[in-house]
């Protein structure tokens, strides 16, 4: 839905009206607060036009009453129920702000010296900690970038969905005939789904023959897939140790997940086919998908993720919007290693992780960089993430500079983008 800029925010001045909102699914508590401690009792606002339009002329009369200049209104992270709300107030007049939910628990605690919570105590946290200035500028994607926003996470339902169907079928089939998992190594093949559509039980594939099975897996894998493996899986099927109790079942239900995998990889292809369509009308995707390795859907992803990278002025507050920035913990003279602090978006650093290990293969910009960190015995998947760290510095640099990237540059002017 939004963005977070992730520089702090400056503490609330004297002439500033502050509204918290303590939102939940289907309603939300606002309070009301001016500074130097006048307030307003919280009150209740339900997810509809003219409730919102209600509490919006509230909010205005409370401004012009206590002579305010402007309204920062605030909210912890809540996933998509503040969506309608957001869109709402971003069309007024006012400075849309985000709180850390880690902040809220830890201010709560102070607040009356008690961990209790309450509709009416959550909103007046909010306030205090937006009060001091710790808050983080919420930014809206629009247009491409919201769209983009939205298939990047139907993509990665949908991606969650089919591994959920392929563990399922997993499950089923080391029951019915274990060996066929030995044979075929991944039944997220084509071959293995395939033959587990068709000939879902050990005595189908015995049924069909060696023969007749060694020229449907040449004909499915396109020749991938010859003798030696029809002969080894034929073998595995007639001296199976799959039960025969309840088969039938278990091999209808084996087509049925099958069935729902297809379906769902055909999702995924045109959901990745929209996000190619619309990430064309995004002229500085160009500049991202010069580096060797970084594709559309990754690139496509990263700008749903942040929204537009063109509203950051450092790569810092990029890096913790993915929440790739590092953290210690030193006491004395313990001095702690540096982990990253992963308060950012999952997704985010999800697509940065696969994008690290393609840009780190032989011949490509960071696998020299990887190799070294590889060397200095840095476990790999601390280098990687290292690496999708370094990454997304690069991506946003030539972002920043409408470049496009240059292998191997040496003093050589990079490449301008029209």
């Amino acid at each position: 839905m939004r963005d977070i800029k992730t520089g702090k925010g400056k503490k609330i001045n004297r002439k500033t009206l502050i509204v918290a909102f303590d939102i939940a699914q289907e309603k939300h508590v606002v309070y009301i607060r001016c500074p130097e401690g006048r307030e307003e009792k919280p009150f209740v606002v339900f997810n509809r036009r003219e409730e919102y339009d209600q509490m919006w002329e509230r909010i205005s009369r409370t401004k012009e009453a206590y002579g305010m200049e402007e309204v920062v209104v605030g909210f912890e992270s809540t996933g998509p129920y503040a969506e309608p709300l957001v869109h709402y107030l971003m069309k007024k007049e006012v400075k849309l702000v985000q709180v850390n939910p880690m902040h809220t628990k830890r201010v709560k605690e102070i607040r009356g010296n008690s961990p209790n919570k309450t509709d009416e105590k959550d909103p007046q946290v909010i306030a205090d900690i937006i009060e001091l200035g710790n808050y983080l500028t919420v930014v809206i994607p629009e247009g491409a970038s919201a769209e983009l926003r939205r298939l990047t996470q139907a993509r990665e339902r949908a991606v969650e969905r089919r591994t959920m169907l392929v563990n399922q079928a997993h499950s089923l089939v080391s029951v019915v005939f274990p060996e066929f998992l030995w044979v075929m190594k991944d039944i997220k093949t084509k071959t293995a789904q395939y033959l587990l559509k068709h000939y879902p039980r050990p005595q189908d594939i015995v049924g069909l023959g060696c023969e007749r099975l060694e020229a449907t897996l040449k004909k499915i894998s396109r020749g991938r897939i010859g003798k030696g493996r029809a002969e080894a899986l034929y073998k595995a099927a007639v001296n199976t140790v799959g039960v025969r109790e309840g088969q039938g079942s278990i091999a209808f239900e084996i087509k049925q997940l099958i069935e729902g995998i297809e379906e769902t990889g055909r999702l995924i292809d045109k959901i990745e086919e929209k996000m190619r369509e619309y990430l064309k009308e995004i002229p500085y995707s160009r500049c991202m998908l010069s580096i060797q390795g970084v594709g559309e859907v990754t690139v496509a992803g990263l700008i749903g993720e942040v929204g537009d990278f063109t509203k950051y002025k450092t790569a810092a507050e990029i890096t913790k919007l993915a929440g790739l920035d590092l953290f210690e913990v030193s006491s004395g003279k313990h001095k702690g290693e540096r982990h990253i602090s992963k308060r950012g978006r999952p997704l985010m650093r999800k697509l940065l992780f696969y994008a690290a290990i393609n840009v780190v293969r032989k011949g490509r910009i960071m696998h020299e960089r990887y190799e070294k960190y590889i060397q200095r015995g840095m476990p790999k998947i601390k280098a990687l993430t290292a690496i999708a760290r370094k990454l997304l510095g690069v991506l946003f640099a030539l972002v920043r500079n409408q470049t496009e990237y240059v292998k191997n540059y040496e003093g050589i002017p990079l490449k301008k983008v029209a």
